[in-house]
């Protein structure tokens, strides 16, 4: 946290508020803390948010202790849906609203993954109460996250709510995660490839707002975890505690960029097109980091091949930066060489997605995001009508 507080320093006009967040522990035995950090808040009610299976491995534990202080808990089940997926929908949200307008809280505690953190923090968010990030796994970079993908009539929308107001991520717990949602973290963290990219050209060639410093600590935070691949692939503790570092490194440069920019580029709008399709054709959800993933080697390949053909549709005057930013994204092969080294889904074949929907999102997941100006978008408005 200090070497994060030292990087925004150097941000113009940067404003510590950003980062007045409570303690954030990354080690052995953090969720011990959790109750004690609650008596110091005064706290004398607090609902855990859950489903079945993060209850099992960390609320149920987290619930006794909490009421061993005389602190009183209570515990909402997320439900699932149809096909048996928890997920940050309308359903999921309200069913937690409810649960705490009957038996208000002071605050909540997250105890899971990032649909856990999205359903909690937008909750938490609406009802003007704070909460707690106790992740149970290294899978995504959103648990510091200020914004909240929520499923809002089968379209993926972003909303701005709040950040959590400390973070618990105990070591014991998080290797002990399934190798799936470990190898899902890293491919979240490998999309940064070509988010950051996709960032600065959006700036270059959008007017989109860029900060170097943000874009340093996302690049870094990138390759920690590239550099010590096998040691994540191993889930021993120090591959676990450099992959989860940096998802939350990756977290706290979007919070003090303000946006997603950073962290979330073309590879997460083809994400978000395909669960979307998921969902409405009745499907069973696929991890958010291995869509990302797979979906970064897809357009890191457009990318080059865009660049190798003359095809970016941009002035003349800035081809060779554009393209000289472009040759700094690993390429696709490599790409997929990183994921299968962590044993994750390297292809839109094994994710379920078909040639026609990897063609539609190529033309059309632009649209998710349509405020973000990202090359695919710009590939896209450039082609013909008829293309």
């Amino acid at each position: 946290m200090h070497k994060i507080k030292q990087a925004a320093s150097k941000i113009e006009g940067y404003d510590p508020g950003l980062l007045a967040i409570g303690p954030v522990q990354l080690e052995h035995g953090a969720v011990k803390q959790v109750a004690p950090y609650l008596k110091e808040q005064s706290y004398t009610a607090v609902s855990i948010v859950a489903d079945a299976n993060t209850y099992e491995i960390a609320g149920a534990a987290l619930e006794a202790s909490i009421q061993e202080l005389g602190i009183t808990a209570r515990v909402t089940l997320i439900n699932p849906d149809r096909q048996g997926d928890v997920i940050a929908d309308e359903a999921s949200i309200i069913q937690l609203i409810l649960d705490l307008k009957t038996n208000p809280s002071e605050a909540i505690v997250a105890v899971g993954s990032g649909t856990l953190h999205d359903i909690a923090r937008f909750s938490s968010y609406t009802l003007d109460i704070p909460f707690i990030s106790v992740p149970t796994a290294p899978s995504v970079d959103g648990f510091n996250s200020k914004g909240a993908p929520i499923i809002l009539r089968g379209e993926k929308k972003t909303i701005t709510t709040i950040g959590p107001s400390a973070i618990f991520a105990d070591l014991d717990i998080l290797t002990k995660a399934p190798a799936a949602l470990v190898a899902a973290g890293f491919g979240d963290m490998l999309g940064k490839y070509t988010s950051l990219f996709d960032w600065k050209f959006g700036s270059i060639a959008g007017g989109e707002p860029y900060s170097e410093v943000v874009a340093e600590m996302t690049r870094n935070a990138l390759q920690q975890c590239v550099d010590h691949a096998d040691e994540i692939a191993g889930r021993s503790s120090e591959g676990i505690r450099l992959l989860t570092g940096a998802l939350l490194e990756s977290g706290f440069a979007m919070l003090l960029f303000g946006q997603s920019h950073p962290a979330s580029g073309a590879e997460h709008h083809l994400s978000h097109y395909w669960e979307m399709e998921f969902l409405r054709v009745g499907s069973r959800q696929i991890l958010h980091g291995a869509k990302v993933g797979v979906a970064c080697a897809q357009i890191s390949h457009l990318y080059h091949k865009l660049s190798a053909e003359s095809m970016v549709p941009v002035d003349a005057a800035l081809q060779h930066v554009i393209r000289e930013e472009i040759s700094r994204i690993p390429d696709g092969q490599t790409i997929r060489h990183l994921l299968k080294t962590v044993g994750g889904p390297t292809t839109p074949e094994e994710l379920g997605v078909s040639p026609d929907l990897l063609n539609r999102s190529l033309n059309e997941a632009h649209l998710v995001r349509p405020n973000r100006y990202t090359l695919l978008r710009a590939y896209n408005e450039a082609k013909p009508i008829n293309s």
